[in-house]
Order: structure tokens, then sequence, then C-alpha cells
């Protein structure tokens, strides 16, 4: 594997960081069809812990065998699969070796109204199925966000000491946020943020929608004439957040939504410097050709086929 110069660039921004650590993020920037251009397209499927079964595989009851999703990544041709701890066992020897995974190490479901999220995988646990990462969600904004930040703060330590990257997750919700507030400009960049500050090497964000939350920011945005009119303009806010780019971060596909914003979506992260999609819904809920031809069409986006609005 002939590792690119526009990878090594992006490897060369996580300068604390040991040999094995770099490795396995070189993995999956070099991974599927993107490989080696600095973009990523992640399949994640925690959505039944997140939802529950039915809400998230009826639609398509192939879904409900963990194998499908391995063969969905695998033959899109992803940088990455996402799961939890039991459904990447379930594949794990088959699949092993096929695609870099990263293990989902904590989980929440919709059972409880608690904004937080139990530990349900270790580190030792991605080191035993091969994973190239552990993924973890925050909840900016919640009143378990400290206890959160503490969390991952030992789980990360110990990642990095065993060579394995950390994909944060990073969700605005809390007592003191608007439903709009969850998606908005300056949250979703604030959220962004602190999940570098926290030591990410990979942050997933919901899109973010043109709406300011907090009224400090508001005077901020205008203040400095940060424009936030279009999708691609609220991208490149969030990504300059992310260390002016010295972070890779990637978006978050979100609800169920017709192929054609789908792809505007992906074009608008091209368009403002994203690194890419984690994108599972809009995917794993089609028919297995469908989506694999999705997120093929996500992936052209990404190599230079996405700059038209």
């Amino acid at each position: 594997m002939r590792v690119t110069q526009k990878v090594k660039k992006i490897l060369s921004y996580y300068e604390s960081d040991n040999p094995g650590t770099k490795s396995n993020l070189c993995r999956m920037m070099m991974e599927g069809k993107l490989s080696g251009t600095g973009k990523m397209v992640i399949l994640p499927v925690d959505q039944g812990f997140e939802h529950g079964p039915a809400r998230s595989f009826a639609s398509n009851h192939h879904a409900y065998d963990p194998h499908y999703h391995y063969k969905l990544a695998v033959n899109s041709g992803c940088s990455a699969y996402a799961a939890p701890l039991g459904a990447l066992e379930a594949g794990a020897d088959t699949f092993a070796g096929a695609i870099p995974t990263i293990l989902k190490v904590n989980s929440s479901n919709s059972l409880v109204d608690a904004k937080d999220q139990a530990i349900t995988g270790s580190v030792a646990d991605a080191l035993r199925l091969g994973c190239s990462a552990i993924g973890f969600t925050i909840y900016p904004g919640s009143d378990d966000m400290l206890e959160q930040m503490e969390e991952i703060k030992e789980m990360s330590e110990e990642a990095k000491h065993f060579g394995l990257p950390t994909v944060m997750w990073a969700y605005v919700r809390g007592p003191n946020i608007s439903k709009k507030g969850e998606t908005g400009i300056d949250t979703i960049a604030y959220a962004a943020h602190m999940a570098c500050l926290m030591g990410a090497h990979i942050v997933k964000v919901k899109l973010p929608d043109d709406h300011v939350e907090q009224e400090e920011a508001k005077k901020v945005f205008k203040e400095h004439n940060i424009s936030t009119k279009t999708q691609a303009e609220r991208v490149r806010h969030v990504v300059k957040s992310c260390f002016n780019g010295r972070r890779i971060v990637v978006f978050s596909g979100g609800g169920k939504k017709d192929d054609k914003d789908v792809l505007q979506d992906a074009r608008d992260i091209y368009n403002g410097g994203g690194n890419g999609s984690i994108i599972g819904r809009n995917s794993f809920q089609r028919p297995f050709e469908s989506g694999v031809k999705l997120l093929s069409d996500i992936m052209h986006i990404y190599k230079g086929g996405g700059k038209q609005a």
C-alpha cells in the first residue's frame, strides 16, 4: 500500500500520536474507493441501540443480519464500518481483515430519557476484534456532559496507548438547548471544537442549519461577518472550528432522505472542505444494490465529482 501525499499531510497534523495510531488512521484513509484522497465514507450501524430493531431494520428485513452491514460496507467501498460490540462480534471471523472496523464503545436507547450513554464496549474488545478505532458519543449541552468528558479522557488515553484512534460522535442536546439549537451552526461548531479539544482524531457531527442558538454567539457571527447562508459555508465554519482543518471531520446522514437530497448534502460537504460522510440509515434502509449505488455515488462526489451546486 503506497500512502499518498494527501494522507501523509493529514497524518502530520496528529503530532503527538504513536506509529500504531497513525497506522490505523492511515488504514482507514487508504481503504475503499476513496483510498488516498483524504476523504472518507463510514457506514455506522448503531441505530438498533438508539431506535430499536423494527424502527431501524423493518424497512429492509435483510438488515436485521449483522453480516448484511459488513457486506454493504465492503461491496460499496467504504473507508470503515462502525458498530457496537455484539454486531461486530457477529461477523468478526467471516469478515476479518475485509474492512477497517470501529467499535462503538458507548450507547443509549430510546426506552430511557437520559441524555447520556452507557459504556458498552472496551479498548480490550476493540483490540481483540482487530478494530482500527473506537467510537464514543458525547452530548454537549447535557447535564451528563462533564462525566462523559471524564469517561472519554480515560478511554482515549488507553486507546492511544495501544495505537487506536478515537472517533467522537458530538451531538448537541440538553435542557438549555432548543430543538433548533441541536443543529445550530454555533452549537455544532462548538461541539466539534470540544471533541477536538478532548483528543478526537475523527469528529462526527450533524450538518448544521442556518440558526445561531446562543445570544453571545449571534453578536460574534454578526461582528465578524461569518457567513452561514449556504450549507457549504456552514460546513466550512465547522471545519475551521476543528483546529482550522487539522482534524478529520465527517458529517452524519441523518434521517431517511431521497437520493437527490443525500447527494446534495455530499456536494455541500465536499465544497465546504469536509472530510466526508458517516451515513447509516440512508444506506442500509434501502435495498442492497440501491444502498451500494448511493454510497458509490457519494464517493464519486468526494473524488471530485461534486463541485456543482
